[in-house]
């Protein structure tokens, strides 16, 4: 028995995904252990997340991501983009569509820009109150956590956004921890290191909850320290956001709005 696969990566953020459009390829008890084993890079295929695309009753996509500690994201930027370069490229959607995930259904347009294929998210409206991150208390989230500033916002996913001098010279396998388990945030969150590099420039490096350590990007995170910066004055739209993986583009306004490159590494078949 064979299971067919692609591997893709958006700045680095990769992911495998599993074609489920015409049927079910792994029943849904096992897509968590799926992800888990087949995430790690040293005894599996190696990825950050593995994305299911399924049909949709009330959009064009339905888009499933397990992490590899078993958990289903509610969304993820840069995963998004590589499941919409797969349907673009087997001809499932055209140049925009719209996919259903657990935090909404999400607005997509894409194409080929001088062979390379890019695509722009509209992402969930940045939400700042507590009770929308959610974390504990009242109002906007601003709270000292191990010693560093730590702000909040939603944009699909909780996350913690915390300016810093120089991203370079933070421990973000040792500084994320702190913040992403504190009791303020029930479901957890990823937490981004964010240094203002320049006129509306954003340098950022992302603790993920769900991977447990540093990724090369971070497309929600991306568009969380945009929100939180636009929300304090510190930019003003459209903010280049750069991750260790590349550049994002980031909109801020009555639509925020994400865009990126999306690249196909490979496709293989996994022999039972």
């Amino acid at each position: 028995m064979e299971l067919e696969f692609a591997k893709l990566h958006g700045n680095g953020n990769d992911f495998i995904l599993i074609d489920e459009y015409g049927r079910q390829v792994i029943p849904d008890d096992m897509k968590a252990q799926f992800a888990a084993l087949y995430c790690d890079r040293h005894f599996g295929i190696g990825g950050d997340g593995v994305l299911y695309l399924q049909r949709s009753a009330q959009a064009d996509l339905r888009m499933r991501l397990f992490q590899p500690d078993e958990s289903e994201a509610e969304m993820c930027g840069n995963g998004i983009r590589c499941f919409a370069k797969f349907a673009f490229d087997a001809g499932y959607v055209g140049g925009s569509c719209m996919v259903e995930t657990l935090a909404g259904i999400i607005r997509v347009e894409m194409g080929y820009e001088n062979d390379t294929f890019m695509a722009a998210i509209d992402m969930p409206e940045p939400k700042f109150g507590r009770g929308d991150i959610p974390a504990t208390g009242e109002g906007e989230y601003h709270e000292t956590i191990d010693g560093q500033e730590v702000f909040a916002v939603n944009v699909g996913v909780p996350h913690a956004v915390v300016f810093v001098q120089d991203t370079d010279s933070i421990d973000v396998e040792k500084a994320g921890p702190p913040i992403r388990h504190h009791a303020t945030f029930p479901k957890g969150a990823n937490v981004n290191f964010v240094q203002r590099a320049g006129n509306n420039t954003l340098k950022i490096r992302t603790f993920e909850r769900g991977i447990e350590g540093e990724t090369l990007s971070c497309g929600t995170g991306a568009t969380a320290a945009a929100a939180v910066a636009h929300h304090l004055g510190y930019v003003t739209s459209p903010v280049t956001v750069e991750t260790p993986g590349g550049p994002l583009n980031v909109q801020v306004g009555e639509v925020t709005r994400t865009k990126g490159p999306a690249t196909t590494v490979f496709h293989g078949a996994i022999i039972f």
